[in-house]
């Protein structure tokens, strides 16, 4: 058992929240997750290196010029990936991950990036590596993805992050991609998500060291507990965020709620990053409900 019942308990709690306050508000949660779009193409986009900042990843999604000379690589890598996340919103409320669906979706980020990889495994001859780590070589990446996604299925004794967590891991080592894998991993993290009932996450470029700390520390030690961890803390963002809102309840910067609870914001930032307290991210900025005040 990777996650820890406690946290197990505090997701189901959420978790039930989550499901009571949502009932009629379709809607709301559709707007929630439309702002999201521009913040979660960032920071994938990000960790693989893109130089776009925020604002400009939010410009060119609003089809609007940008201060700067921008490659069209980058552009087309923040419009490919705005729609392969707005695609994985509702079908992945009714379909499993394949691997129809995951070759689909990368056909929908590298289209017009590289067209003549898209939408396809590696190919014979075509070898890639991360850092000083090489990847599987192209002739057993097909079978590889059958038994990641077979063992996925099948697993039904595990904790839904635990095997969620585990398939990413072997996604990523597999790295059946030329290019694009990172990004289609964290896809699929979130279309896994959605199956659960759960909303999607957000990996942010500042965890990025930790992030790929965790690929390492699995290869060489079976340790899966880093990557569960960050997807536990993002998963437990994204429902406070979500009960705050659902609450209508009043948005307030954790500084201001710092102010107001004599506390220091380094602590309360440090809280924050635990999610010991409901607070979550919009644009980078930590933010809390007014409803925590009063409860707490």
């Amino acid at each position: 058992m990777i996650i820890q019942q406690q946290i197990k308990n505090r997701l189901k709690e959420l978790k039930e929240r989550y499901n009571s306050l949502r009932i009629g508000k379709d809607d709301l949660l559709k707007l929630i997750e439309e702002a999201e779009v521009a913040e979660s193409v960032y920071n994938s986009n990000a960790i693989e290196n893109s130089t776009l900042t925020l604002k400009e990843t939010e410009r060119i999604l609003l089809e609007l010029e940008v201060a700067r000379q921008v490659s069209s690589r980058e552009i087309f890598e923040a419009k490919n990936l705005a729609r392969v996340s707005e695609y994985i919103r509702e079908k992945a409320k009714t379909i499993d991950i394949n691997e129809e669906i995951i070759l689909f979706l990368h056909k929908m980020l590298i289209t017009a990036i590289r067209d003549d990889i898209a939408g396809r495994f590696r190919a014979v001859g075509e070898y890639v590596r991360v850092g000083s780590y090489i990847a599987p070589a192209p002739e057993y990446i097909k079978n590889m993805i059958k038994r990641a996604i077979a063992e996925y299925d099948n697993n039904h004794e595990s904790y839904f992050i635990d095997k969620i967590a585990k398939f990413h891991l072997e996604f990523e080592n597999i790295h059946p991609f030329n290019d694009g894998n990172g990004r289609i991993g964290r896809v699929l993290i979130n279309w896994q998500l959605i199956r659960f009932g759960f909303p999607p996450i957000i990996i942010r470029n500042k965890e990025k060291s930790d992030y790929y700390d965790s690929f390492a520390l699995y290869r060489d030690k079976s340790n899966i507990r880093p990557i569960a961890k960050i997807i536990v803390l993002g998963l437990m963002e994204s429902l406070h965020k979500r009960v705050a809102y659902l609450e209508n309840a009043q948005i307030i910067k954790l500084s201001e709620f710092a102010k107001m609870r004599h506390k220091t914001a380094s602590a309360l930032a440090n809280a924050a990053r635990r999610q010991t307290i409901p607070a979550f991210r919009e644009k980078g900025v930590w933010k809390i409900s007014t409803n925590s005040i009063l409860s707490s």
